[in-house]
């Protein structure tokens, strides 16, 4: 999906260096007597050289320089540590504003962008904002102070010379300038690519057992490797404009120093100037040269940082999930969940995956939807939670509309099991307070032997605190259904929703399941995406879903005598998922 673009410019910072105003105004204060005590030695040194010739006394004069010199690296070394640290609280920031906002991106964002581009914003793209910082927007302020502050004392000096190394200087830095405008956008177009390269890696390295048994590992590589070579050549593209920045300042500078030798030379000779105005003058001529090649080298930085905060930004820009619902839940409901004439598609696809569903779920009772592979039975539990929103028609949850509901307290009412069942890295303790934060060890233990895990708290040492590794590496499949299950079934909460919750579990551990689920079960209401008949059987209501369509409904034994797709089904003894 194409990003909702704004283009950013040094304005968009200010919301990141808010909370360093204090920090940046002492670096700026900091700037500007460093850059006042820099001015300041020229002018001394030519009073020593001017001293000495004269054969005068220039002990107090070498003193209040060395005075000088010293101050000013002091002050340098606090105002390059203040402005390091705020860089790093302008990356902390960036990071914590970035991880909140994608974090709270609808689903359906997620469904359209790649993984490995979203973590490359986080990570590399803020990281180039340090850059913005600490050599892009001071050194490009103090640059300017330090230019200006020169290019005055020059022309006081000498407005002769100041004119002759002046136009040579403008020279080579308009041609540097013509090329340092051209680095945002490529470097903008370099970070694209290290986000496309970075999902590249992530998709390889999540699928590398099925890379290997599929033995795909070298077109997995050459993959990987194409989106490392465009990454490569935009990032050259980045080098070749600034290699063409620093040969064209150089020039100019070079160019600058010999004509101001020359005619600052004669100037001596003919005794318009002193020695000592001379030094003085060249002097001044680097430290007016210094600030403006760092300012150029800034200015690249900062139209880098600036390309990397434009693609933040473009993620900053996608709305978050709408939470605008006000209304409450009804307590005494007689139906927990009810589909009203619902249809659904989702973005991008050809058609509605749903097709004018109905039927009610009544508080209290276990309702399984069955039916074929892309019937639509995972979509109806995704509209319960609200990860999406319906293209026509109604859900309800004790007898509201879910899209009137704030999704805070609709999904206070839900506990929902994905298909895929998903376990977090991390320990055991962190993946079952996931939903229930504050719940405690016995409570934790507990459910953990309701869905027969009790023996992989046994047989680690370290209890509820072991590591279950990256996606639950470290676990059997159905161990990592069963963590799942337990992580909802530890909240408690009055609606379940279910998605195939023993497809990958043996007969012992699902009948072990299906213990723990009936326990937690009683006065609660229940939704399950069956894979299996016996998850079945003895539902209170069965709805048979077929292309998106309701095409059946009500208890095993009727199905089973008026559904032909239904008995075909059950015949099998597994419902297909």
């Amino acid at each position: 999906m194409a990003d909702e673009r704004t283009a950013v410019g040094l304005r968009s910072l200010l919301p990141y260096l808010k909370h360093h105003r204090g920090t940046l105004a002492v670096v700026a204060v900091l700037s500007l007597l460093g850059a006042v005590t820099t001015l300041t030695q020229p002018l001394l040194t030519r009073e020593v050289l001017d001293g000495l010739q004269a054969r005068q006394a220039v002990a107090r004069i070498v003193a209040v320089l060395v005075t000088v010199l010293a101050a000013g690296a002091v002050l340098g070394a606090l105002r390059d540590y203040l402005l390091q640290r705020t860089a790093e609280g302008l990356v902390l920031t960036s990071r914590r504003r970035l991880t909140r906002h994608l974090l709270r991106l609808p689903i359906s964002e997620y469904d359209q962008r790649r993984t490995g581009d979203l973590l490359s914003r986080v990570g590399a793209d803020t990281t180039l904002l340090r850059a913005v910082v600490t050599s892009g927007l001071f050194e490009t302020v103090t640059g300017a102070v330090m230019v200006v502050g020169a290019a005055i004392a020059m022309m006081l000096l000498d407005p002769v010379l100041f004119l002759t190394a002046g136009a040579g200087l403008a020279l080579g830095l308009s041609v540097a300038l013509v090329f340092s405008r051209r680095v945002r956008p490529a470097s903008e177009a370099a970070q694209t690519r290290i986000g496309e390269m970075t999902s590249a890696v992530e998709r390889a390295l999540s699928a590398a057992r099925t890379i290997r048994a599929a033995g795909a590992e070298e077109r997995e590589i050459r993959t990987v490797e194409t989106s490392a070579e465009e990454a490569y050549r935009a990032g050259v593209r980045i080098a070749r404009l600034e290699a063409l920045v620093g040969p064209a300042g150089f020039a100019a500078v070079q160019g600058a120093f010999l004509l101001l030798l020359g005619v600052g030379g004669a100037r001596v000779a003919a005794g318009t100037i002193s020695v000592g105005d001379l030094v003085a003058f060249v002097l001044y001529l680097f430290f007016l040269v210094m600030p403006l090649g760092q300012a150029l080298h800034a200015y690249t930085q900062l139209q880098t940082g600036l390309g990397a905060l434009q693609r933040m930004e473009d993620i900053l820009a996608v709305p978050l999930e709408a939470d605008d619902g006000s209304a409450r839940i009804v307590v005494d409901a007689p139906v927990a969940v009810a589909f009203e004439g619902v249809t659904f598609g989702y973005a991008g696809t050809s058609g509605p995956v749903l097709h004018d569903v109905s039927f009610t779920v009544p508080y209290g009772t276990r309702t399984a939807l069955v039916g074929p592979s892309g019937a639509g039975k995972s979509t109806l539990l995704q509209l319960v939670e609200r990860f999406y929103d319906v293209t026509a028609g109604t859900v309800r949850v004790a007898g509201t509309d879910v899209r009137h509901l704030p999704r805070a307290v609709l999904r206070a009412q839900l506990g929902y099991v994905e298909q895929e069942a998903p376990v977090l890295a991390g320990t055991l303790r962190e993946n079952l307070r996931l939903a229930a934060p504050a719940a405690t060890d016995a409570e934790m233990l507990a459910v953990l032997d309701a869905v027969n895990l009790d023996d992989v708290v046994a047989r680690a040492p370290e209890g509820l605190d072991a590591q279950v590794g990256e996606g639950g590496v470290l676990l059997s499949g159905g161990e990592r259904q069963r963590l799942a299950i337990a992580r909802t079934l530890l909240a408690a909460p009055p609606i379940l929703l279910l998605d195939e919750p023993t497809s990958n579990l043996d007969a012992r551990n699902e009948v072990a399941l299906r213990k723990a689920i009936d326990t937690v079960a009683r006065n609660r209401t229940m939704v399950v995406v069956a894979h299996r008949l016996s998850t079945v059987v003895d539902a209170d209501q069965i709805v048979v879903l077929e292309g998106g369509r309701v095409v059946a409904a009500g208890r095993h034994e009727e199905l089973t005598a008026t559904s032909e797709l239904y008995r075909e089904l059950a015949t099998n003894q597994l419902l297909v998922a």
